[in-house]
């Protein structure tokens, strides 16, 4: 058990910084995103991070020196392991705010275009149905077989007066469309910058979680030296570099897998932007999103009040409405008014005529239309009852994630929290370690659960930020799914 102890030990050392040289970082966040101490690696590996992971001022943890084992800690850190960059993607020197991809989805997202165009057309529409009749102009010839004794020859003009007001009703119908049209275009606008948010945030996150993952690959890659140090020392056996290869391994894999999940989260930001080109860069910003205020009951009601949905229903509501009244004017038969002028060669004089017809609604006083408007009617405001009653169930779920996610983020990051109590753990653990009070196996376990703590963290605050920017959006998003 001896040489299990020392290439513990050796791990510790390497993970923690034990040796004497110039020290790298590994990072824990607090519940701003910004680091808040650093536990030392090798200075070699030094992580390039955003802001809020450069100006963390707080100094390296150091474990206690072991003696003996300085010569084999030298030998293994002057050659240092260096990650693959090719593995990491590609950013350049800016740094995108999310203001500016709001900015940029605004101007680029074809959803908005489309919604635009649609209005476009429910305007055109509107000024269409308003308009009369078009007048009926043509020749008349009667008579013309009877070798110019008894023709007669002229001109007509006629026109359809349209009773009713059904033209009025038209346009009333029209502008309700427009009123639609325009709710629609705002609950698109609404749905894009929300998923252009959530988007967002899981870029950031998975920004943060790939940045902490590099250090531990690389904190993994030096154990890999110190243990093969180690070995050549004569201080432990072959298995010792091999199972630290193989923890090195998987830390790589890990990695890859973390940097998968970040070229994912960028592609899908990129194409809520409008903007599938777009090249990868790094993104400034807070990692917790500001808290929801108000109840559940105050939720529900800005919910029900100010979603977009809500308005394009009630929108259709008022314009089927209209249509129930246009149905019903349907009735009122129109008017056609036609005038003749002509020339008679019988009586070398010139005559007119004028006729006014229109039908006799008798049998047909579109019955079958006007029950069709007012099931229409019916099954409008059934409807805007039914999206009233979804937004609710979406809204509990919504909620519920929200307050599940805040409840973790508090419990992580709060003065006695998960991530301090996993600090002092591993503090205890450090000085039990030195006062040979505790043993390597669990000070390393320690260790391992803070770095994991962190990531936990992470997860929460990304389920804390997609609840929290859905629901300030109303519940609306999947601004590419029609």
């Amino acid at each position: 058990m001896l040489w299990l102890t020392r290439i513990w030990t050796a791990g510790l050392l390497c993970i923690l910084g034990a040796c004497q040289t110039p020290s790298g970082t590994l990072v824990h966040l607090d519940a701003t995103g910004r680091c808040t101490e650093r536990i030392c690696v090798d200075g070699s590996a030094e992580l390039t991070a955003s802001t809020h992971w450069t100006t963390c001022p707080a100094s390296p943890m150091r474990l206690p020196f072991v003696k003996g084992r300085n010569e084999i800690q030298r030998v293994a850190y002057s050659q240092p392991a260096e990650s693959n960059p090719a593995e990491l993607p590609l950013l350049t020197d800016s740094q995108l705010t999310l203001a500016t991809l709001e900015q940029l989805t605004l101007e680029n997202h074809p959803t908005l275009a489309q919604g635009r165009a649609q209005l476009d057309g429910a305007r055109g529409n509107w000024l269409q149905v308003g308009l009369p009749p078009n007048p009926v102009v043509g020749y008349s010839g009667q008579q013309l077989g009877s070798a110019g004794l008894a023709e007669q020859q002229g001109v007509f003009v006629g026109q359809e007066f349209v009773t009713g007001g059904k033209r009025r009703l038209d346009r009333q119908i029209a502008a309700w469309k427009i009123q639609r049209a325009e709710r629609k275009l705002q609950a698109l606008r609404m749905r894009v910058l929300t998923d252009v948010r959530v988007a967002y945030y899981d870029v950031l996150i998975a920004q943060r979680r790939r940045e902490l993952i590099v250090d531990l690959v690389r904190v993994s890659e030096h154990g890999v030296h110190l243990a093969e140090a180690l070995f050549q020392g004569g201080e432990v056996s072959e298995a010792d570099p091999l199972r630290a290869l193989l923890e090195a391994d998987k830390t790589e894999i890990l990695l890859q897998n973390t940097i998968n999940q970040y070229l994912e989260s960028w592609r899908q930001l990129a194409a809520a932007v409008g903007r599938p080109d777009m090249t990868v860069q790094q993104l400034e910003g807070e990692l917790t999103p500001q808290a929801l205020k108000g109840s559940w009951q105050d939720v529900l009601q800005r919910m029900l009040t100010d979603n977009p949905e809500i308005a394009v229903a009630q929108a259709e509501v008022e314009a089927v409405r209209w249509g129930m009244r246009r149905a019903c004017a349907e009735v009122v038969p129109n008017v056609d008014v036609e005038a003749v002028v002509q020339d008679d060669r019988a009586t070398g004089s010139s005559n007119s005529n004028l006729q006014v017809t229109f039908p006799l609604p008798l049998l047909n006083r579109n019955q079958g239309g006007i029950r069709k408007a007012r099931a229409e009617v019916v099954a409008a405001e059934r409807a805007l009852d039914r999206l009233a009653l979804d937004l609710q169930v979406r809204l509990a779920a919504a909620y519920q994630r929200y307050q599940s996610a805040e409840n973790q983020v508090q419990r992580y990051s709060k003065s006695d929290g998960i991530i301090s109590n996993s600090r002092r753990t591993l503090d205890v653990l450090k000085a039990g370690y030195q006062a040979e009070e505790f043993g390597v196996l669990d000070l390393l376990t320690a260790q391992r659960n803070y770095v994991q703590t962190n990531l936990d963290y992470l997860n929460s605050l990304q389920q804390m930020s997609t609840s929290t920017m859905e629901i300030r959006g109303l519940l609306s998003s999947g601004s590419l799914s029609e």
